[in-house]
């Protein structure tokens, strides 16, 4: 999907890198004309520093406090991921270079297939405005390390909750969303347990995501169906307690949810909250909500000996 690039460049501020970090506290007031707010942050999802990965590999990239917009949409508190490979960080005051050592994800992608030769590899991720320029405070996330190995096996993070085949036929006034386009739940999974407040995160491959009102091909925004059946796909998307928008564009959001078990299911859909043709529709999942975020713990029951 991406040309490979030279491994042959030093990385010279990784110290430097390490010590901006994710946190406003650490990072000095440098960058482009666009503020972030605080408490944001850029971060790899499911890539671990010292990692060992095939040669073609799926980068999820996480962010928290903003929203994904395309470039060039004048968005507040919005931008689109940047990948730096084997290179130190870039003038954070100008636009983000774009060659084999800075990625550009200006459709609004929130995950990528990438190639790299076998060998070692530093990768870091950059927030950039609508003009590929970082915001003050930049979003930078930690630099990590990464071993490639032809032979290595690595599950795509997508086939776990993979969007269901469907046969709609063409609507008209729905857009057309591309082959192989898929959304689903990043955290949390099938069956699994969270708190009342969990932190829902959504993935989506093959797509970009745009703030609602913002019309660019090949995009959209998420929505969490909660406790509820699929709307009608011809017409916008209903906004209540059961059908949550996330028209700025987020990729995580925190929710509330009372305990008990509950069904969610993700449908992304255009500038006007209205699904694509064929929608894209994750599988629903169940989670069990508890006050600890944990399973109920097991009554123990005594043994006793009976007596004659």
């Amino acid at each position: 999907m991406f040309s490979k690039v030279s491994t042959g460049i030093a990385v010279s501020l990784l110290m430097l890198a390490g010590t901006i970090g994710t946190s406003h506290g650490q990072q000095k007031p440098v960058g482009g004309p666009n503020p972030s707010p605080p408490g944001a942050a850029v971060y790899f999802v499911g890539l671990k520093d010292g990692q060992t990965v095939p040669t073609t590999f799926t980068v999820n990239f996480g962010l928290k406090g903003m929203g994904v917009a395309p470039a060039g949409s004048d968005k507040a508190n919005a931008g689109h991921h940047h990948l730096l490979i084997d290179t130190e960080l870039p003038s954070l005051d100008q636009p983000i270079p774009s060659d084999f050592n800075h990625l550009h994800f200006g459709a609004g992608q929130t995950e990528a297939e990438v190639t790299l030769p076998e060998g070692e590899h530093t990768l870091q991720l950059v927030l950039g405005d609508k003009d590929h320029i970082p915001n003050t405070i930049p979003l930078i996330s930690e630099r990590i390390k990464i071993r490639v190995v032809a032979a290595a096996a690595m599950p795509a993070a997508s086939t776990a909750a993979a969007a269901p085949a469907t046969t709609t036929p063409a609507s008209t006034g729905r857009k057309k969303s591309p082959d192989g386009a898929k959304v689903y739940f990043v955290f949390p999974k099938n069956r699994g347990y969270v708190t009342p407040t969990p932190v829902i995160r959504f993935g989506l491959i093959g797509m970009g995501v745009a703030p609602a009102g913002f019309e660019k091909v090949n995009t959209g925004h998420h929505h969490l169906l909660i406790d509820t059946d699929v709307p009608n796909l011809d017409l916008p998307i209903p906004a209540d307690f059961n059908h949550l928008h996330f028209g700025a564009g987020q990729t995580e959001a925190k929710i509330t949810l009372p305990l008990g078990k509950h069904t969610l299911r993700l449908l992304l859909a255009d500038e006007l909250h209205i699904p694509h043709d064929p929608p894209l529709l994750s599988e629903p999942i169940t989670v069990t909500v508890t006050a600890s975020g944990r399973p109920p713990a097991k009554k123990k029951y005594r043994k006793y000996r009976r007596y004659y």
